[in-house]
């Protein structure tokens, strides 16, 4: 695809990578400074008031791209004045796998077995035909449940809107949260953070659900009161949790969660950056495609929903 004249795409910072000015090139953007942008590719994932003072400098920018899907690190600056796209959808595939993995893990007491250095008895409940809670309604979980399929589990989904969810058994909004996790072997945690979903899941939910349900979390670390889960693991509240996500984050050294057996700790990797770098530029030179030609943009961000 040709460079468009006058269509012209900024990244920054400065020191962002090589493969995100190729993957703007390769959309037809025309690659200028600042100055001189109509749309503004931001690959840092974590400096917000670096794009503040950018866009502060240049108010003709009308279009932003930032990187990831969770945006609660800049949805203060988001507004009506530009269209603002993040990485929504970008990585649903690797990280839904990953929760696939982490849901096996701990119901097939996986995660126990293998700290375990003598020979133990048997332990474990099957994810074949489970019931499964998935709280969110994006592309994680679009995904998850399609992994799901060959499992025979009956899905629940629940999310802000009683929209139909194709796979899903049943749709809950979050008003209903605790239907859904009343009888569930497992509830996946797959949502954007924002004021309503912080801490989601507390002590109260904990003791609504089932003693045999696993929790996974792939959202974000403050989805869940850590205090709250660490009593609910210690008092058998719940079987256990496996986590990509924590609050604090990166889990200290000393914190409670690392005592636990049955809490499965991975370090944010539902998504690598070996992953992440192709999807992410496929999304980049799509979306620079799109704002040269005039069409929609893919991944946009809604500030009236924080997400």
């Amino acid at each position: 695809m040709s460079s468009s004249p006058g269509v012209k795409i900024a990244v920054g910072p400065e020191s962002s990578p090589d493969w995100v000015r190729e993957a703007v090139m390769r959309g037809g953007g025309q690659l200028c400074e600042m100055s001189d942008a109509r749309g503004l590719v931001w690959s840092a994932p974590y400096a917000p008031v670096e794009l503040a003072e950018v866009l502060e400098r240049h108010p003709q920018i009308e279009w932003v791209q930032v990187p990831f899907a969770g945006v609660e690190g800049y949805i203060h600056l988001v507004d009506e004045d530009r269209v603002w796209t993040c990485g929504k959808g970008v990585y649903a595939e690797p990280v839904a796998e990953h929760a696939l993995g982490l849901l096996l893990a701990g119901m097939r007491n996986i995660g126990v077995y293998a700290q375990t250095r003598e020979w133990s008895g048997p332990v474990g409940r099957n994810l074949l035909g489970a019931n499964v809670t998935i709280l969110g309604a994006g592309g994680i979980t679009t995904s998850l449940v399609r992994l799901l399929g060959p499992f025979g589990c009956r899905i629940t989904v629940v999310r802000n809107m009683p929209h139909h969810f194709e796979g899903a058994h049943e749709v809950l909004t979050s008003e209903r949260l605790v239907d859904g996790l009343v009888g569930a072997d497992a509830v996946v945690v797959a949502l954007p953070l924002t004021p309503d979903t912080d801490g989601i899941l507390s002590r109260a939910e904990f003791e609504i659900m089932e003693s045999h349900a696993w929790l996974v979390n792939v959202g974000r670390g403050r989805h869940i009161v850590t205090d709250d889960l660490v009593w609910a693991l210690a008092n058998g509240e719940i079987a256990g949790a496996a986590l990509d996500v924590t609050d604090p984050e990166p889990l200290p050294e000393n914190h409670p969660l690392w005592g636990f057996t049955n809490c499965i700790i991975t370090p944010h990797v539902g998504n690598t950056p070996e992953m992440a770098v192709p999807l992410l530029s496929e999304r980049i030179m799509r979306n620079v495609a799109n704002f040269v030609s005039g069409d929609p943009l893919i991944g946009l961000i809604h500030p009236e929903l924080g997400y």
